[in-house]
């Protein structure tokens, strides 16, 4: 079979998702605390065969301009939504973010792994580590990790966990009526690992799912983030600009993969992209100059602060980006900031504004049979194994790309009409 692209849908259980206008549109419904409207989306995405879908999330407000014109936010803690849409589904992946930083490997690890046994092994795990001060005062903590620090607790946390996975043998959930038993206790392990800055001891009260354990996801921007994907994502997303960078990042974390012992095949890279689609070029395009008129300058100065953990508000609206110092917030979102806007000589405000658009990753505008040229273009010129999806509107714009854009790919055969299992990880590595 010929190499074939992935989508996963990206999520968010608040009113925007990488357009931080979307809720603000005549046709988004809002309908974030209706059951019907996570279960009729999740079907939606399943009839278009995406891979999977997954929820962002914050922990806390990051300010209160963020609050107020309705900025990123999560209203919803989403592993309901996940188990929600797991009731509504049969074959699609659910993927929650869960941050490294707060909560205990255990107890991380017993979420996780629940879910991905009533799901039937379709859970992924978006591991992040968490750059924002108010996430951390939420759990009691005065403040984040060092950043030095974040990704050597995010490793002991992942290696903890896939640990406590590991500790049921096949056959250890017995549940014989007539014999009275229940578990092997032979084929149960005790975990011990004593980390630098986490550990555990005890054993694993949850047995494994029909693929062991969830999917690894993770976004993998700054070094730290790459290094670490190379070595444990099944899944790796990121915000790439342009088709180079595409490229260049494509080929870095598949040298990265292959250096840590791992198949590169094993790490599928997915890139975002925003499509608008239109009846025609030019539709698609007054679709894409009207709702980006509708993005808040404002807002977008607090959205750049809020990922990269710096008060930008402290900056004139006119101070060029790349002249303000970095040191001590979120690398992979400076980069991604730097990176989108190098050679422009864009302003904090201009700035600010092209990110709350589309996060900087690529509107993919036009008609159905050009949006799928261009997808088609970046997958076969190795900018990225697939798509991370964002809407602009919801749920239409799922709707419209499972209807229109869908079926032109898999006419041509670079995308799947079937899935190839029932879990999670059947489905990305077929």
């Amino acid at each position: 079979m010929s190499r074939q692209m992935k989508f996963v849908a990206f999520l968010m259980a608040g009113p925007t998702c990488h357009h931080h206008a979307m809720w603000r549109h005549p046709e988004s419904e809002n309908r974030f605390f209706d059951p019907a409207f996570w279960e009729t989306l999740a079907r939606t995405l399943e009839v278009g065969k995406f891979d999977g879908l997954f929820f962002t999330d914050t922990l806390s407000f990051y300010n209160e301009t963020i609050m107020a014109r309705g900025g990123q936010m999560s209203l919803l803690d989403p592993v309901p939504l996940v188990a929600i849409m797991a009731r509504a589904t049969s074959r699609i992946g659910l993927g929650v973010t869960i941050s490294t930083s707060p909560q205990e490997p255990y107890s991380i690890a017993r979420l996780l792994s629940s879910l991905d046994v009533l799901s039937g092994g379709r859970i992924a795990w978006n591991i992040v580590t968490s750059a924002n001060d108010l996430g951390a005062q939420d759990f009691g903590n005065e403040a984040r990790p060092p950043r030095g620090e974040r990704y050597d607790l995010a490793e002991e946390v992942l290696k903890i966990s896939r640990a406590m996975w590991a500790g049921w043998a096949d056959g250890a959930l017995v549940v014989d009526k007539e014999s009275g038993m229940f578990i092997d206790e032979r084929k149960v392990s005790r975990t011990e690992i004593a980390g630098k800055l986490v550990g555990v001891r005890g054993m694993f009260a949850v047995p494994p799912s029909p693929q062991r354990h969830p999917v690894i996801m993770q976004a993998a921007t700054s070094p730290g983030g790459r290094k670490f994907a190379a070595s444990y994502a099944e899944l790796v997303f990121t915000l790439e600009r342009s088709l180079p960078n595409m490229q260049e990042f494509y080929a870095d974390m598949k040298d990265r993969t292959d250096k840590a012992g791992r198949n590169p095949d094993d790490c599928a890279i997915l890139i975002s992209v925003d499509p608008i689609i239109g009846e025609t070029e030019s539709i698609a395009r007054e679709k894409q100059a009207y709702i980006n008129e509708m993005v808040d300058a404002h807002l977008g100065i607090a959205l750049v602060s809020a990922h990269t953990g710096l008060d930008l508000s402290r900056y004139p609206a006119d101070k060029r980006i790349d002249e303000i110092p970095t040191e001590n917030g979120s690398g992979g979102s400076i980069d991604v900031i730097l990176k989108g806007t190098e050679g422009i000589n864009l302003t904090l405000g201009e700035a600010a504004k092209r990110f709350a658009t589309s996060e900087l990753c690529p509107q993919v505008v036009g008609t159905p049979q050009s949006v799928a040229d261009q997808l088609q273009e970046l997958f076969e010129k190795k900018g990225c194994d697939g798509f991370i999806v964002s809407p602009t509107e919801m749920p239409g714009s799922f709707e419209t790309f499972t209807r229109s854009v869908v079926p032109i790919l898999q006419k041509r055969g670079v995308f799947r009409k079937e899935y190839p299992g029932s879990t999670l990880r059947e489905t990305i590595k077929a």
